[in-house]
């Protein structure tokens, strides 16, 4: 390795966007349908559950068009699934089997599940 190319290595290693001086961290763009799980929960108050198939539903509706079937929302199931395991695994909700809260969101979950804020999560209400 030639000195001009170690430099060039050496600045790429310690140039990240979080320690880039004089720039503001931006907040975190959340997926719209993990937006709207986010938004259901709080909308529900406090220890509120949530099904997964009533967040594809809400999600669904606005973008409904008039030639759609009714069970249109079924499309969004599988990104409603996706984004409930990426708020479950950075904190932000629960993910629900038989009550109780699913160990690893990392591991399968089979059956049926409901959403949640953890306790002590701020609500609208």
């Amino acid at each position: 390795m030639t000195a001009k190319q170690d430099k060039t290595a050496g600045a790429r290693q310690h140039s990240t966007r979080a320690e880039r001086p004089g720039k503001p961290e931006r907040p975190e763009k959340l997926d719209p349908v993990a937006e709207t799980i986010l938004a259901l929960l709080r909308d529900g108050g406090p220890g509120a559950t949530l099904a997964p198939d009533k967040v594809a539903r809400a999600f669904w509706q606005p973008r409904a068009k008039p030639s759609d079937p009714a069970d249109g929302w079924r499309r969004y199931l599988h990104a409603v699934n996706q984004q409930a395991r990426f708020l479950a695994r950075a904190g932000r909700i629960e993910i629900l089997r038989k009550g109780e809260p699913v160990a690893d969101p990392h591991a399968p979950i089979k059956g049926v599940v409901r959403l949640r804020l953890p306790p002590g999560e701020p609500s609208a209400h």
